[in-house]
């Protein structure tokens, strides 16, 4: 591919679908298409230039649970396993919020994770420790050639709409709004309220930058850390394991074996116990009509314990 063409390819993910259907040859990171990446986790130390004020830490915590939640509720559970139901304007709007969290388009999202579930820990899985090593199951997947375009075929209930397609395609337009915006309010606070001690650089790099890395590696390790540490209440056919400080990081995706016993579960944490968050927003979300038929895991798959047939990927058929 010329430089020209991977280059272009930050701005426009579907303008050179050139790479081999299978994939074969290209198990390898994308080094030119890797420096945005890169970048991101350079500018984490513009931290000790730009400062901090409890404003500043404010906006980073505050889009951290805003885009942890928009990844967790609706790229997972809603557009990769159709968990709940909700109108075509709200799915809209939780497709904005899901990219905002700089993880790709909602398309490519739920593809490569109904592929995930299809595969899990198998040799066709693309981010399985067991197969591939934990660093990259954590993150030298998606920066490889191989997993850079969207499985289509695995989303054909989705495709179907043009403005999914749109933000899949332009995936890089909605985080570039939100760092405009991060600067614009920085630098109006810096004039209109200069006792918060902000200003546009600063939110910039705490709510943009530091935000954002945080985001990435905790659902990161979803892939990673969660088909290799916590308890296994389920004999799924995969590693996953339950992890209770993970489910609390991840609002509710720690319970990542539950999840693997019934993926179609819009609730992760199948016992009162079970800390998820995720699922109490949702329902919130339910309360005030936005979303409805949120489905849960029968009480017999709760209550079994042995290899079930559920890992298969038909919960968004």
């Amino acid at each position: 591919m010329s430089l020209a063409r991977s280059i272009w390819r930050w701005f426009d993910s579907h303008a050179v679908d050139d790479l081999p259907a299978d994939g074969l040859g290209n198990h390898r990171v994308d080094w030119l298409r890797t420096i945005p990446f890169l970048l991101l986790h350079a500018a984490a130390g513009l931290v000790f230039w730009v400062g901090g004020s409890p404003t500043a830490v404010f906006v980073a915590v505050a889009l951290y649970v805003l885009r942890m939640f928009a990844v967790t509720g609706f790229y997972h559970r809603y557009f990769s396993h159709r968990a709940f139901k909700t109108s075509r304007a709200m799915q809209f709007v939780f497709a904005v919020l899901g990219a905002s969290a700089i993880q790709r388009g909602p398309l490519w999202w739920a593809s490569h994770h109904r592929h995930h579930h299809r595969y899990s820990d198998q040799a066709n899985d693309p981010h399985s420790p067991r197969q591939h090593g934990f660093l990259w199951s954590h993150m030298g997947w998606f920066l490889s050639r191989e997993n850079f375009s969207t499985k289509f075929s695995l989303v054909s209930d989705l495709a179907r709409y043009p403005e999914l397609r749109f933000l899949d395609r332009f995936d890089v337009l909605v985080p570039a709004v939100v760092g405009a915006l991060l600067y614009i309010t920085g630098e109006w606070l810096a004039i209109t309220a200069p006792a918060l001690n902000t200003n546009g650089a600063q939110l910039l790099v705490w709510g943009f930058v530091i935000s954002t890395l945080a985001v990435y590696h905790v659902t990161f390790c979803v892939n990673s850390l969660a088909h290799v540490v916590g308890k296994r209440r389920y004999a799924n056919r995969d590693d996953s394991g339950n992890s209770w400080w993970l489910a609390l990081l991840t609002f509710g995706e720690g319970w990542h074996n539950n999840h693997h016993h019934y993926p179609g579960s819009a609730r992760q944490g199948f016992r009162p116990w079970e800390i998820d968050l995720t699922y109490y927003g949702l329902c919130a979300l339910a309360a005030l009509g936005l979303i409805w038929d949120l489905q849960t895991a029968p009480k017999r798959i709760v209550a079994s314990s042995g290899v079930t047939a559920i890992n298969a990927p038909r919960a968004w058929s």
